[in-house]
């Protein structure tokens, strides 16, 4: 008989360059029937195209724990670092940053 692991623990390895993470400043999420898809994207001051530096595929049930789980820990986050306030208003394309504009 095989023997389990008794705390059902599961190893997970992060690489270094994994570890040091991609900086995102817009998402854009779509989903068919089987699927969502989340692209993560970095928009940078007067540049008018941007790439998608990663993108994470999920399956619907999977979408649902997620959001879950990010919603457990902004409350969490809420609740020792106050409200997170936002914007409603959709920002711009391509983002400014609220500073003047470059010159070479």
């Amino acid at each position: 008989m095989e023997e389990q692991n008794p705390e059902n623990q599961l190893n997970i390895e992060l690489s270094e360059e994994v570890a040091e993470g991609i900086y995102s400043n817009l998402a854009i999420i779509t989903h068919s029937n089987t699927e969502f898809v989340l692209d993560f994207v970095r928009v940078m001051p007067g540049v008018p195209k941007a790439r998608v530096k990663s993108r994470i595929v999920l399956t619907p049930e999977h979408a649902k724990r997620f959001m879950r789980a990010l919603e457990d820990n902004l409350e969490k986050f809420e609740a020792i670092n106050g409200r997170i306030k936002i914007n409603e208003d959709p920002p711009a394309l391509p983002m400014n940053f609220g500073g003047p504009p470059a010159q070479a």
